[in-house]
């Protein structure tokens, strides 16, 4: 079994990563936001159960920091279940993923993260494992060679990812049930705070939490994350206690503005407007120019600012809109304000 796969205990878990776990919603009751695929999620675990069978396959989508893996985590606790967890790029070879499967508990959570980093050469060795239960390996080599096909116990595969056009279709149409995670509302971050500042022990006020959310992104990650940081500013400049002003003078001191953009959001945002004339320009040349890699910019940064309207895809590349110029309180080269309207 590869080292950078593991079943997951929390004794393996360094100090920080044990904390944010602890952050993470145990039930699907605890679960907030997502009220679609949890309703639909609780009816596909509650008819597996009552079936004894394993859970069908599992594909869940969407932006990072969403609670993709919490939710695997939880489909794996209602149904009473071992989780095992590894990611795309940590599986090399067959063996690899051979060492998993033949490994697995009966209806056990394969949860791989990343799954659209799977190498392609690997897809075949999940189709009939996903299918048909059972996994063909070849022995021996040349002339000699001959395939042995192992029977797998029922299982269930949950399949994450953050670009789920990268999938082969034949991967994709093998998962039974499919989810795509939405970015939150402010009002589902504030309790998602709420819930974090108690099992934190931090004092937050209403208006902390809501100030904290409205700057989140629309991601409890990174909700979380704020919290932290604001936990330690109101301990320092503070009393102990979250209230919206010290919420908003040490997210001002974090840089996170009060649309939830950082300062790379901004630097990228201000490459575009100042170096390219607001574009488009391309994603390769936009990384390079803000000194990250395109999957960062992609994955990470694009969705929230193409939600909030900062951004857009054309044919030709990236570009900026009026509201970017604003924002940034620049004024857009004539040619582009003509393009505004």
């Amino acid at each position: 079994m590869s080292g950078a796969a593991r079943i997951q205990t929390p004794d393996a878990l360094p100090a920080e990563d044990e904390l944010d776990r602890s952050l993470r919603p145990k039930r699907l009751d605890d679960f907030v936001g997502q009220a679609s695929v949890r309703e639909q999620l609780a009816v596909s675990i509650e008819a597996a159960a009552a079936r004894g069978d394993a859970l069908d396959h599992v594909l869940l989508a969407g932006p990072p920091g969403l609670g993709k893996t919490s939710l695997a985590q939880i489909v794996a606790a209602e149904l009473g279940v071992p989780f095992v967890q590894t990611a795309g790029p940590a599986l090399e070879r067959k063996g690899d993923v051979a060492a998993f499967l033949t490994a697995l508990e009966p209806r056990a959570v394969f949860f791989v993260d990343e799954i659209h980093r799977l190498p392609r050469a690997l897809e075949e060795t999940f189709y009939p494992a996903m299918e048909d239960g059972q996994l063909p390996i070849t022995v021996g080599q040349g002339a000699g060679a001959r395939v042995v096909t192992l029977d797998l116990p029922p299982f269930t595969l949950i399949g994450a990812t953050t670009r789920a056009g990268l999938l082969t279709t034949p991967l994709r149409d093998r998962f039974g049930i499919q989810h795509r995670l939405e970015h939150y509302e402010p009002d589902q971050l504030a309790r998602i705070v709420r819930r974090s500042a108690g099992l934190l022990g931090i004092d937050v006020e209403p208006a902390g939490a809501r100030a904290i959310a409205a700057r989140s992104r629309g991601t409890p990650r990174v909700a979380n994350r704020l919290l932290k940081r604001v936990r330690d500013y109101a301990e320092v400049r503070g009393d102990g206690t979250v209230t919206d002003a010290v919420a908003g003078h040490a997210l001002d001191l974090l840089e996170v503005d009060h649309e939830g953009l950082d300062r790379l959001d901004r630097e990228l945002l201000r490459a575009i407007c100042e170096l390219f004339g607001g574009g488009p320009v391309g994603l390769s040349t936009l990384a390079v120019a803000v000194g990250e890699e395109q999957d960062t910019v992609e994955d990470v940064y694009e969705p929230y600012l193409l939600q909030r309207g900062f951004l857009e895809r054309t044919p030709r590349g990236r570009a900026a809109t009026r509201r970017a110029w604003a924002h940034l309180g620049l004024e857009p080269p004539a040619e582009t304000a003509q393009l505004f309207g």
